[in-house]
């Protein structure tokens, strides 16, 4: 028995290839020289601990968006936020992202105020923010993206609160 459960252990290690082949194969395989992986993750490294300092909660966000030239960013679909979204916000979906979206959009000063919230802000779980997975949360994303193209003054919304409050000020469509 302990004979035939080592013949299968070898027939079965020889038929995949050793790690360090598997490696090379990897290391060989062309790639795309426009996607960035590892460059991602550094950035999203980097961006994590100034992102922790950067969580507001409704009361700041509520303060902030009152202010003069804050821009209020949600970067959820266009449909979503046609469906409804936050009073004064605009819209820029974050696949729409690019240098020149986000200067038409933010405009020439970078250190322009900017405040973000996504579908995980809200407790309603409903169309038109249905809850995201946690990890995939699109405030991630959005911030993430943000700084990397430069925008470093984002505040980001680090409460659950319901649309339907009329501090929120929702605007449905």
């Amino acid at each position: 028995m302990l004979r035939s459960c080592l013949a299968l252990l070898l027939i079965a290690s020889s038929a995949a290839p050793a790690p360090a082949i598997a490696a090379q194969r990897a290391v060989s395989r062309p790639s795309n020289p426009q996607i960035d992986y590892p460059g991602y993750r550094r950035l999203a490294a980097e961006v994590q601990p100034y992102r922790e300092g950067r969580l507001i909660a409704w009361a700041e966000f509520d303060r902030l968006r009152a202010q003069p030239n804050v821009l209020i960013l949600d970067a959820r679909s266009e449909s979503a936020f046609r469906a409804g979204h936050i009073a004064g916000a605009v819209n820029l979906p974050l696949p729409d992202f690019t240098p020149e979206s986000l200067a038409r959009i933010v405009g020439a000063n970078r250190d322009r105020p900017i405040l973000i919230y996504c579908n995980n802000n809200f407790s309603n779980n409903q169309a038109p923010v249905m809850m995201k997975l946690r990890p995939l949360a699109l405030n991630i994303q959005t911030f993430i993206n943000l700084v990397g193209y430069g925008y470093r003054n984002v505040r980001e919304l680090d409460a659950v609160i319901d649309f339907n409050d009329p501090a929120v000020r929702w605007v449905r469509g």
